[in-house]
């Protein structure tokens, strides 16, 4: 079993009142992921970068860490990641 890291900002926008995540967006760092998510800040009502730990040949999740949100994020976001 070999795991990757996989690094990703989530953006989200409102949609009826309601914070809706948007498709993620790939970043090759943690640093990266983290720049870009507190960047995006800036025009998005709120994004987060996250590190994703899954098995490269099954794809099966193993870990899901949220490095740094910035704005609004959904309440329920954190325990979203572990599915």
């Amino acid at each position: 079993m070999a795991l990757k890291t996989s690094f990703m900002v989530q953006t989200f926008s409102i949609h009826r009142k309601r914070l809706k995540p948007d498709r993620p967006e790939l970043a090759s760092t943690e640093s990266g992921a983290l720049k870009k998510a507190e960047a995006m800040a800036a025009r998005m009502p709120g994004t987060a970068a996250i590190r994703i730990v899954a098995d490269d040949e099954t794809g099966e999740l193993e870990s899901a860490t949220i490095l740094g949100q910035f704005g609004e994020v959904p309440d329920d976001f954190a325990e979203s990641l572990q599915g």
